[in-house]
């Protein structure tokens, strides 16, 4: 494509992904840190966000709160409750702040990454980390995050409804949208391999690639289930039914996305509901999960699962700096192949786009403004159509 013409085309792509969301009810469901960017972005478009997160999470500081106090996971609700958020980079860093472990050490969970203390406000300076860490261990928060505490703090001041705690931390942070739990129940996932062992919780299925230090290729994942039947939160399901635009993803497949789609309604509700269904497929395969899987094998476990089919696959066009295939070829993740004409079997739409942002940290990542402008805009899109982005799209009331 000629870079020269990119600016226009994004402009134009700009425009009409406004005029497809303005005063929409759009829902995201996934979990991880997949939706982040997604929700981030989509907050500047006028729309009505709800994000649906899965409730699956068995490690780190939700794990602890799950044993200690028999609460559901926080993790993958403060990250969207964060990705959110109008409120400034303060109470951002605030939610996401993890106490380190004793001794030093930082808590194995990483769902989000840790960050600088917050200046102390009476004091005009920050305080002494140390000090802090010290205290946390004492009070047996060492390896917390400070969000996770904050909405447990709010569920017991709202007599153990989460759904309120939910609420007070979205006045808190003042969020672009609404962030609902998909189920207000336990949920132990399990993922039954092609050598018929059981695994069980979401941590131990996600780790496994990482934890296996041998070149051999791992069992497969012949099934994803929970190991109860898990009921969905009434307003996630009201939530999708009255959808306008469901975005799928992205996210790890086995364990951010498909959990969603386990809970019991929730892959009927997305059957029942006249939305626009889109799903975002991922730019690597994941070791123990998706090897050697193309676009195709994504959309097919998505419609396995859904019961039935998307309406838009987004896919990248393949395109990845020869260094990073290096370093992630390592840990034998390998670029998801967009078998372009595949999924057009298997679905009405295919979006292809330069979708790969790359971080400080040398991890590949959706372009959010991209991925947004991909999962909004008409497939046809044409440069043809820049007259039209030169016009004033009016500011529409957020429907609630």
């Amino acid at each position: 494509m000629d870079r020269d013409r990119e600016p226009v085309r994004d402009r134009d792509q700009d425009y009409h992904a406004l005029l497809q969301v303005l005063d929409k009810r759009v829902v995201t469901i996934g979990g991880g840190t997949g939706p982040f960017a997604l929700l981030s972005t989509l907050k500047r478009y006028p729309c009505a966000i709800t994000a649906i997160v899965t409730m699956a999470d068995s490690g780190g500081s939700s794990r602890r709160l799950m044993d200690e106090f028999g609460q559901l996971p926080f993790g993958d609700l403060r990250q969207a409750l964060v990705a959110l958020s109008r409120k400034g980079v303060l109470w951002r860093d605030v939610f996401n702040f993890r106490f380190r472990k004793g001794n030093g050490h930082r808590s194995p969970d990483a769902s989000a990454p840790d960050v600088a203390l917050p200046a102390a406000a009476a004091a005009g300076e920050a305080p002494d980390e140390s000090l802090v860490q010290r205290v946390a261990e004492q009070a047996g928060v060492g390896g917390h995050s400070l969000g996770n505490l904050i909405i447990s703090a709010l569920q017991s001041i709202n007599d153990d409804n989460l759904l309120h705690a939910i609420a007070d931390a979205q006045e808190l942070l003042d969020t672009a949208g609404r962030v609902l739990p998909v189920t207000l129940s336990h949920a132990t996932l399990c993922a039954e391999l092609t050598d018929d062992r059981i695994v069980r919780g979401e941590t131990n299925i996600d780790t496994r690639g990482e934890r296996d230090s041998s070149d051999e290729a791992l069992p497969a994942i012949r099934r994803l289930f929970l190991e109860e039947e898990t009921p969905a939160c009434d307003e996630a399901i009201r939530a999708i039914r009255r959808a306008d635009i469901l975005v799928i993803g992205p996210g790890d497949l086995y364990t951010s996305i498909l959990p969603n789609l386990l809970v019991h309604g929730v892959a009927e509700a997305i059957h029942a509901s006249e939305a626009q269904k889109v799903y975002v497929c991922n730019l690597m395969t994941k070791r123990g999960e998706t090897d050697g899987f193309r676009a195709s094998d994504f959309v097919k476990e998505i419609h396995q699962y859904l019961g039935d089919r998307v309406d838009r696959v987004i896919l990248h066009d393949g395109s990845f700096p020869e260094p990073l295939l290096g370093l992630y070829a390592a840990k034998c993740q390998r670029p998801v192949e967009a078998d372009v004409e595949e999924v057009r079997r298997l679905v009405p739409e295919v979006v292809v786009d330069q979708l790969l942002a790359i971080h400080g940290d040398h991890l590949v990542r959706h372009d959010a403004d991209r991925l947004v402008r991909a999962v909004l805009a008409p497939a046809n899109l044409g440069l043809s159509d820049l007259a039209l982005a030169t016009q004033q799209v009016p500011v529409a009331r957020r429907r609630a």
